[in-house]
């Protein structure tokens, strides 16, 4: 049985495109070949269309070219109204996209999708303008002309002879939901033309002999209807994906484009991206960093320039270092499963011997792989041309070199009084060896041969002349340039792979320094922290991270003044870089980089150049990605911290209500049910003794005690934990306290005894009276549930240093724990299985009044046994009074 399933790396595929598109506007291109085939003109009629079907729809911006019919389908349909800017020094009106943005329409028609915005508008690019409202939700109607499109922008220009400066990335283009080809033949258009709905009259016969060519128009027309093709064809792969049809290709095409540092590269980039979008594969731009080539500026920008054009068109550029470019090309190849290889063949190199063979050597090495081969020589020569060498550094480089060989020459001549001419040689080759590792291989290859004609100048006869009577000299002097030349060359390579290996170990040591770093903070302070002391010196700018708060706005954590909340909080947003050296929002002054993490984007970097501008150099470029990666991901680690810290006290308080109820429940249905049965007994009791009855009411009122005594704790020590304690304090005599205490405590302590022993001098305390009342009523209440009731209570109080005790003691069964301080815990009692009534909270409030006071209290056990709780309290300075001798003793006899 053939298995229908569909493969399920390509249907997930399938399944996130559809995914992220459901979360974005729909983009619906009306397309054609040129200029008056009517796309404004259908565009809009399906805009009517859709209003008269009930959709929300405004004109964001259409350009009529002052063609009448185009303005009669305006009528009726809402127009926003446009933005004046200021544009090379003249009022310009713009699209408005914060109007756009908050009009609150579903679909929206904007025109021109390549128009260029003036300067100071958030987006160089108008695509870049409607991609923001697809951000936002809104569908959009727009129009595109063939000449366009990026990956077409060559073709076009070799055509109709002009290159189109106004382009599209191509990816806009596929990533579309509908495409509506709009097409009128040749002829039809020049008729069309003719009659004025395309242009003004003074306009027509200017555009017939130049655009409108009907040769222009025919080769254009074949270009919009093969691009639309290819489009179709992706759809077609999509169905076929999500509904288990198998793929007419048997792997998935993978294309590699290999390119060298000079501008004329470019051209083969955009062939791989046509190339690509019609096999309907992934690529990548490859560029081998060989590191004997030196330090070119003039090819690093172009190096530069082909990384923006690629980055434009949807690939993926890698400069990988390597020697042999060809197995380089191939390993890097083999390590990304790439198919297929497209390499430029310039027929005006074939004098270099490595690009001759280029192709061949590849292709013998790596048979599994397709090698295409582009040409390039309709390039013009201006492009082609490769500067090896700034003019400065290569005038320097040969003085220096030339002064080199001088004073060797001039130490030769004084060495030559002790040795032989040929042994003076190896002075010259350490010149050589010398001049190429300090200054490159050009210095070291004019070194060596300026050393061959200085040993033959000065030192082999006839002196100061360049003949040679002796002819075996002349192989001599050949096999001294050709050493000389060959050591100038390895060792200008060991210069240039130790500059490389320098430069990718300094890299690779930020990053791993940045990453140990961050892999160990845990605040947001330590990430702030690792930015300021890490990554500032690092980039020579200063760098300001930007973190969302509860509402998703973004809070700079330190030097809020130098940047720009509203271009970073747009980055954050769309999760795209903005400012400084980007094409959105490029007037900023700094350079802004979401700060994505696998989940979510985590924050915004914003870096502000100090004296010299950011580099774009591609690898210190990835450097920053790595370093804004893993500041995300630290990030997101710390969001998910605090999000596991809240989860469990969320679960700790669960815990702690479940307890509660667990304890309270019991607690309080018992002298509720008690307080019930005795109010039902006195109800329906008649002819009962005013004695009984007085009994009844007693037990009533002892049961309400109890219960009032129970609620104020929970409530006490709730608002104790949540607001904190507040005192009143006063100065107060402890015998007053105590004496209080226990005369609120005669009802539950009875028939207990109860003696105390304060000295007359005790001093006075300053405290909050009716809280210490409190924990000493909880102490009692403490003793009379865990005691006998022939168990005699003492109360005992001293001063002693800078404190003043008190004590409670019985001589009861003593404590129930080995661990008397875990007493004091909330909800802890002694006997987890109990039949007396309490849910454990009156020594939890003696502790929190205590500790409010500045004191301590503890508990420990008496020998032979009984139970001891020690308050202590700070004595302070209380002021004089006359003291008395009290040695009180109290009974409670039964009633």
């Amino acid at each position: 049985m053939v298995d229908q399933r569909p493969d399920p790396d390509d249907l997930l595929e399938v399944v996130k495109d559809q995914t992220h598109r459901s979360k974005r506007g729909q983009l619906k291109i009306f397309f054609g070949a040129c200029a008056g085939v009517g796309k404004t003109f259908a565009m809009l009629q399906a805009a009517r269309q859709l209003q008269s079907d009930g959709v929300p729809v405004g004109i964001g911006i259409v350009e009529t070219h002052g063609r009448k019919d185009t303005q009669e389908l305006l009528e009726g349909l809402p127009v926003l109204p446009r933005k004046t800017m200021s544009g090379n020094g003249r009022p310009t009106t713009e699209f408005d996209l914060d109007g756009a943005l908050a009009s609150g329409y579903k679909l929206l028609v904007v025109d021109e999708l390549a128009h260029t915005n003036v300067a100071g508008s958030r987006h160089a690019k108008r695509w870049q303008d409607i991609d923001e409202l697809l951000d936002a939700g809104i569908d959009v109607y727009t129009a595109l002309n063939v000449q366009h499109l990026d990956s077409l922008n060559d073709i076009v220009g070799g055509i109709i002879g002009v290159r189109v400066r106004e382009t599209v990335p191509d990816r806009i283009f596929d990533a579309a939901t509908d495409v509506v080809l709009v097409d009128l033949p040749p002829d039809d258009l020049l008729a069309r033309m003719n009659a004025g709905k395309v242009y003004l009259p003074v306009s027509i016969e200017r555009a017939r002999q130049n655009f409108f060519r009907r040769g222009n128009l025919i080769a254009l027309r074949e270009l919009a209807l093969r691009r639309v093709a290819d489009r179709v064809n992706a759809d077609v792969r999509t169905y076929r994906v999500s509904h288990a049809i198998k793929s007419v290709w048997p792997t998935q095409e993978m294309l590699m484009v290999c390119v060298s540092a000079d501008q004329s590269q470019e051209r083969l980039v955009r062939e791989g991206a046509r190339l690509a979008q019609r096999l309907q594969a992934k690529w990548i731009v490859v560029h081998v960093d060989r590191p004997y080539q030196g330090d070119d500026t003039s090819s690093r920008e172009s190096l530069l320039s082909i990384a923006a054009v690629a980055q434009a068109a949807g690939a993926e550029f890698a400069n990988v270092p390597g020697q042999d470019v060809a197995e380089t090309l191939l390993d890097y190849a083999r390590k990304r499963n790439v198919t297929k290889l497209i390499v430029g063949n310039p027929h005006g190199w074939r004098f270099i011997p490595f690009r001759s063979r280029l192709q061949e050597r590849i292709a013998r090495a790596g048979p599994e792989m397709g090698v295409i081969l582009l040409n390039l020589d309709d390039v013009p020569r201006a492009i082609k041309r490769k500067v090896t060498d700034q003019p400065d550094g290569y005038a320097r480089g040969l003085v220096i070199a030339t002064l080199a060989c001088g004073v060797t020459a001039a130490l030769a001549a004084w060495l030559l009084r002790v040795f032989d001419p040929s042994n003076v040689v190896m002075l010259f080759l350490m010149t050589v060896i010398f001049v190429a590792m300090r200054l490159g291989r050009v210095a070291g290859a004019w070194a060596a041969l300026l050393s061959v004609a200085c040993f033959d100048f000065f030192f082999i006869e006839p002196r100061l002349s360049f003949a040679v009577t002796d002819t075996q000299y002349l192989f001599t002097f050949a096999l001294m340039l050709v050493v000389a030349v060959v050591i100038s060359q390895l060792a200008a390579r060991m210069r240039s792979e130790a500059r490389v290996a320098r430069a990718g170990e300094r890299r690779a040591s930020a990053l791993a320094r940045i990453a140990r770093e961050l892999s160990s903070a845990i605040k947001l302070e330590q990430v702030v922290a690792i930015c300021r002391d890490a990554i500032t010196p690092l980039f020579g700018a200063q760098v300001v991270l930007l973190v969302p708060n509860e509402k998703e706005r973004l809070v700079a954590t330190q030097d809020a003044g130098i940047i720009d909340l509203s271009v970073a909080q747009w980055t954050f947003d769309h999760a795209q870089q903005a400012g400084l050296g980007t094409q959105t929002l490029s007037a900023a002054d700094a350079l802004y980089l979401p700060l994505k993490a696998s989940m979510a984007t985590r924050g915004v970097l914003a870096i502000l150049p100090s004296g010299s501008p950011i580099s774009n150099d591609p690898d210190d470029r990835r450097l920053l990605d790595a370093c804004c990666s893993t500041i995300g991901l630290a990030l997101e680690r710390i969001h998910f911290v605090d999000v596991a810290q809240d989860t469990l006290v969320r679960m700790e308080g669960e815990k702690l209500r479940n307890t509660l109820l667990s304890a309270v429940s019991h607690d309080l249905k018992t002298p509720l049910t008690a307080i019930r049965g005795l109010a039902e007994t006195l109800e329906h009791a008649q002819g009962l003794p005013d004695e009984d009855r007085s009994d009844l009411a007693r037990s009533i009122r002892m049961q309400a005690d109890e219960l009032k005594r129970l609620v104020s704790n929970l409530l006490d020590l709730a608002r104790m934990q949540s607001e904190g304690v507040r005192l009143n304090k006063e100065w107060h005599p402890l015998s007053e306290i105590v004496g209080s205490a226990l005369a609120q405590s005669t009802s539950f302590l009875k028939p207990r005894t109860v003696r105390t022993n304060l000295p007359v001098n005790l001093p006075l305390v300053e405290v909050d009276a009716t809280l210490i009342e409190r924990v000493l009523i909880n102490l009692f209440d403490n003793a009379a549930k865990y005691t006998p009731p022939t168990t005699t209570l003492m109360v005992r109080g001293g001063a002693s240093g800078d404190s003043v005790y008190l004590v409670v003691e019985d001589d009861g069964p003593g404590l129930p724990t080995a661990n008397p301080e875990g007493l004091f815990e909330p909800f802890a009692r002694g006997q987890k299985e109990s039949s007396i009534a309490g849910v454990g909270l009156g020594l939890a409030l003696c502790r929190s009044i205590i500790s409010a006071h500045g004191g301590t209290i503890r508990a420990h056990a008496r020998k032979p046994h009984g139970a001891a709780f020690e308050i202590q309290l700070p004595l302070g300075t209380p002021p004089e009074f006359e003291s008395e001798i009290v040695n009180d003793q109290a009974t409670y006899p039964d009633r």
